[in-house]
């Protein structure tokens, strides 16, 4: 690895792992060329989403300023070179699913070099992942739910569009970028559905029930004119300036509302809404197929994940009630 760029071997935490990105040098014309290159290439080819495009890009530039032009920079580094940085990387207290993810990065990076005849050999090819541990979604419980939706104060008009965001989120389960990102025009409350835009550009139609089609109505007419003012925004879900929501305001309203309806915040992630409803759905006899299509994973793998989280709900249930559990 680069001498001047060492760290003390003890992991390190987040906001350390921040300081000594911030302290690594600025990213040289060649690796900013080919970084560029690759995000363009990929996107073009796979209309991938701009998360994971973004994504790419962090991973890449981080990479290239740890080499700081070391041995041809980003483009001619060799296995060693991957060794070293994935080492550090360990060392600093990365976690196992962020070096995986790297190493994903990597070898769509450097198989588009190999395509090109930018280079011979891939480097990552060899490069074995680290073993993730499961980690299952965290749904809240039913009950929980209940009083999270009904945290809200709907006298006020953020409070009415909070609830009616959490309320389509739950009933829908859709993604946080989804939802702060959804369209007026995409929702038609006459039919009772939405057409959702997830990853890669695919879109899906999801059902609302009447309890979201219910405060999506009340939003609608007595919030949303209020947050637009004159403007004609996009965006269904608005801000005091009439602009679309951030995934972090939207979270940050998400652990505001917990700790107001007293759930512990290490229940509550991100997507923990979403997960709620794929797990309560299952709970309720939910055909895990139909399941697949209503949160618009690819592959049913991915959605199955959701099967051992209500194996596990049922297997704490019976250990907690049964005479003998």
């Amino acid at each position: 690895m680069p001498p001047r760029y060492s760290v003390a071997m003890s992991a390190a935490t987040p906001s350390e792992r921040r300081q000594q990105a911030l302290a690594l040098p600025p990213l040289r014309d060649a690796d900013a060329t080919a970084i560029h290159a690759f995000i363009e290439t990929i996107w073009a080819e796979n209309g991938l989403a701009k998360q994971t495009l973004a994504s790419y890009r962090r991973d890449l530039e981080g990479f290239a300023r740890w080499r700081d032009g070391t041995s041809g920079g980003l483009v001619g580094v060799d296995r060693g070179g991957l060794f070293d940085y994935f080492a550090w990387r360990t060392r600093s207290g990365y976690s196992p699913r962020s070096n995986a993810r790297l190493l994903s990065t990597l070898r769509a990076f450097f198989a588009l070099q190999v395509r090109r005849g930018v280079r011979a050999d891939d480097p990552s090819a060899l490069l074995d992942p680290p073993k993730l541990p499961r980690s299952l979604p965290k749904a809240l419980s039913e009950r929980d739910i209940e009083v999270l939706l009904a945290a809200p104060e709907i006298a006020e008009p953020l409070g009415l569009r909070d609830r009616a965001m959490l309320e389509l989120m739950y009933a829908a389960g859709l993604r946080v970028s989804e939802l702060v990102g959804l369209p007026a025009t995409m929702v038609n409350l006459r039919q009772g559905v939405l057409r959702a835009t997830g990853k890669g550009g695919k879109e899906r139609l999801v059902p609302l029930g009447e309890e979201a089609q219910h405060w999506l109505s009340r939003y609608l007419a007595e919030s949303r004119p209020v947050l637009a003012g004159k403007r004609a925004p996009m965006a269904l879900f608005l801000n005091p300036g009439g602009e679309a929501l951030s995934r972090q305001q939207f979270w940050g309203l998400v652990k505001r509302y917990a700790g107001a309806a007293g759930i512990d915040p290490n229940k509550i992630s991100p997507h923990g809404l979403r997960h709620s409803f794929a797990t309560h759905l299952l709970n309720h006899g939910a055909d895990l197929r139909a399941l697949q299509m209503l949160l618009g994973h690819a592959s049913l793998s991915t959605t199955q994940i959701y099967t051992l989280v209500a194996r596990e709900q049922l297997k704490r249930l019976h250990a907690q009630h049964h005479p003998r559990g």
